[in-house]
């Protein structure tokens, strides 16, 4: 059986890597991507990908934690 108070910890955990994950990742391509579009302005759009896809990361956080917690 598992103890009361390791369910949200876990869960709490697992979104918080996701979080975590995407906040560095998103900071290093928006430095990039903001020199990329400064010298070439036809790459904003894939900037604008690039800077969103990291969004994944917290997306999947958030439904490894729902799991976590409606499966204990």
């Amino acid at each position: 059986m598992v103890e009361n108070w390791a369910v949200p910890i876990g869960a709490g955990i697992a979104f918080f890597g996701g979080a975590i994950a995407c906040g560095w990742a998103q900071s290093r391509i928006g430095a990039a991507g903001a020199g990329t579009v400064a010298e070439k302005p036809e790459t904003a759009g894939v900037i604008i990908i690039l800077e969103a896809l990291p969004e994944t990361l917290v997306i999947l956080g958030f439904v490894v934690a729902t799991l976590i917690i409606l499966m204990s």
